[in-house]
């Protein structure tokens, strides 16, 4: 009896297990890589063997037998189905039916699905150059980042960008093996990490590849020369600064290579400001110093500099100077050629004892120009005088002597001048006085000298003696005035004595006709 009552719940557990066997399961996803060995498990309930498996692909009858065949694909003794070196296209739905002891079936479902990568993952950036790890690139350029991977059976790429203005900014993204992004004008704002991300959208694996990208750049300006004084006028500091490029650049105080060959180099510094002090011993006359910065972005023929063409002083003025006692006077002294710039000082004597500064001496400036005025002048500030004009190459002197003369050296001279003026304008005045009364005074007795060298005579008849003449000259009539007129008469008188003759022989008829044929007579009032 109990016998029978094990066997028949032995029976009902197989009923139970063979109605449950026929049921759909929730199937297993494996995921395998090609290469690969997958086992695809068919039942996993107990340790029962089976003793027939069939395994289906799709719908498919792929492979049915009982224990592992030489071949890719076998069916192990437990009903798995190995599938070695899986490949692409071994993904998909596999189904199992596996015939167990007492003639129970069992059905089992695999999804097997087969991802490669991502793999091969790579992000370039062109046209870049690379230094200690990192790309390069410059400024204003055009930049093309290509971020490349593959993946089975599908990838999305995407290009990310981390600076310091960004946490981590999709720039672009797509599927496929290649991604290609370009900025076509670069600022130092895109300096950052730059990451090509590659994501597998089967396995959801992720692989990321990263570039650091620096952008150089330099200003569009030239280093800035400057020079500042040393407490030794011997000496001189240079000052070179090349601010806003990165990354910092490399100065250079030296010779212009066309002075001394290949030039001597006094300093050389990564800074973006440097100086350098040089005494007269290295500095000549006509030096050309210059300052050169190097960096990575300054392109092949646009290299930029700043430089000093050095020149003694040469102090100018007129080196003689007259004053008078008791007078100020200015002594001019011009210098405008040196570089650097000279300092100019004004010294007296063969002892060049510097002059200091009071209400004696008065020191100036205007430009170039110095100016040392002597305020009351006195003999003792005759003599010579020293514009004294020096910079770190040489030292050049301007000689001024100075001439100062009595106040009484000056009175002859001064009266002398006021005499000829006086002599010069008194002769003026009788001239213009003379000239205004010249017909008064040819009209004296000397006149007749005077015209007999011309061979004219001029008769002058008082009005009262009129009546004489008056049946050869007409009568005026008298003048509202009242003055009384005189009548000038002319005649030509023969230069020879010959005339003289003939002009007393002549008769008065004679006389008469030669009177009136003679020239007008002129009327003067007086």
């Amino acid at each position: 009896m109990e016998m029978f009552a094990a066997a028949a719940l032995l029976h009902l557990c197989l009923c139970a297990t063979a109605e449950t066997f026929g049921e759909d399961f929730s199937e297993t996803a494996l995921t395998a890589a090609p290469g690969d060995v997958s086992l695809l498990p068919c039942y996993t309930a107990g340790n029962v063997t089976p003793a027939f498996t069939v395994w289906m692909k799709d719908g498919r009858e792929l492979l049915r037998g009982w224990g592992p065949p030489p071949g890719r694909l076998a069916v192990m003794h437990d009903g798995s189905l190995i599938i070695r070196a899986v490949a692409p296209g071994d993904e998909g739905q596999y189904t199992c039916s596996s015939t167990l002891p007492g003639n129970f079936t069992f059905h089992g479902r695999v999804l097997l699905q087969v991802t490669a990568g991502p793999e091969n993952v790579f992000l370039s950036v062109s046209p870049a150059t690379t230094s200690n790890g990192t790309v390069v690139v410059y400024r204003g350029s055009a930049v093309t980042f290509n971020c490349s991977g593959t993946s089975y059976p599908s990838q999305q790429l995407t290009l990310a960008f981390r600076g310091s203005s960004s946490s981590n900014d999709s720039l672009v993204s797509g599927s496929g093996d290649w991604l290609v992004f370009t900025i076509e004008d670069i600022q130092p704002s895109a300096q950052g990490v730059y990451s090509c991300r590659a994501h597998n959208d089967v396995s959801h694996e992720t692989v990321n590849r990263s570039v650091e990208l620096l952008v150089y750049y330099v200003p569009d300006r030239h280093p800035e020369c400057m020079w500042s004084p040393t407490p030794d006028p011997s000496q001189i500091q240079f000052n070179c600064s090349w601010f806003g490029a990165y990354p910092t650049p490399t100065l250079s105080w030296e010779d212009d290579p066309a002075d001394q060959g290949e030039g001597r180099v006094y300093a050389k510094e990564v800074t973006d400001s440097l100086s350098v002090t040089l005494n007269r011993s290295v500095l000549f006359d006509g030096q050309m110093l210059r300052c050169s910065p190097r960096h990575q972005a300054i392109a092949p023929g646009k290299e930029t500099s700043c430089w000093f063409a050095l020149k003694p002083p040469y102090p100018e003025g007129e080196p003689l100077a007259t004053a008078v006692e008791a007078t100020n006077v200015t002594l001019t002294c011009t210098e405008a050629v040196s570089i650097p710039p000279a300092f100019t000082t004004w010294r007296k004597g063969l002892k060049q004892d510097v002059i200091v500064p009071g209400s004696k001496y008065v020191l100036s400036e205007d430009g170039p120009v110095c100016k040392l005025t002597i305020v009351n002048i006195s003999k003792d500030d005759e003599g010579v005088y020293f514009c004294r004009s020096e910079n770190p190459l040489a030292v050049r002197d301007l000689e001024v002597y100075l001439t100062v003369k009595a106040s009484s050296e000056y009175t002859g001279a001064i009266i002398g001048v006021f005499i000829a003026v006086l002599i010069v304008g008194s002769a003026a005045i009788i001239a213009k006085t003379v000239y205004s009364s010249r017909h008064r005074i040819c009209l004296g007795t000397d006149f007749r000298r005077v015209e007999e060298d011309r061979g004219d005579v001029l008769s002058l008849v008082e009005s009262d003696d009129e009546q004489i003449f008056q049946d050869a000259v007409p009568q005026l009539p008298p003048l509202s005035n009242s003055f009384h007129t005189t009548l000038v008469q002319i005649h030509r008188i023969p230069s020879s004595d010959h005339d003289d003759a003939e002009t007393t022989a002549a008769s008065p008829e004679q006389q008469e006709d030669t009177a009136e044929a003679e020239e007008p007579v002129d009327l003067v009032t007086f």
